[in-house]
């Protein structure tokens, strides 16, 4: 049985996905960019824009039955290498009691041109 959560994004129903899902014990959690509750762009540098995105993630994991501490996994992609230390800082103010292994990459482009930095996560419950 699968379980699902939405967060509002406009791209969810454009693209055909949902922001997380749950299978038995596991929640993945999709790549999730900076979107406000109105559908823009949260203001302000990388920091803002990752506060954004593990707040989302951290609301997905929450409303299918896990916390933070569950989050096994993460993958953070930047568009400007300069933005590491102030995204990794974000990372580990929401995740590093729970030590994930974590993978921070470059990217070219996420799918707004304003957005600097992008997340997703997995999680293990139990």
């Amino acid at each position: 049985m699968k379980e699902r959560t939405t967060s509002g994004s406009p791209y969810e129903e454009q693209f055909g996905f949902c922001r997380a899902v749950r299978t038995g014990n596991r929640i993945i959690v999709a790549g999730t960019g900076p979107i406000e509750p109105d559908g823009e762009t949260t203001q302000g540098g990388a920091a803002e824009q990752a506060d954004r995105c593990c707040a989302l993630i951290v609301a997905a994991i929450e409303e299918l039955g896990g916390s933070a501490s569950d989050v096994v996994r993460t993958r953070m992609f930047l568009t400007d290498p300069a933005d590491q230390d102030a995204v990794g800082a974000v990372h580990a103010r929401y995740f590093g009691a729970a030590k994930p292994a974590a993978t921070m990459a470059g990217a070219a482009w996420l799918c707004r041109a304003e957005w600097k930095v992008e997340i997703e996560a997995e999680a293990l419950l139990g």
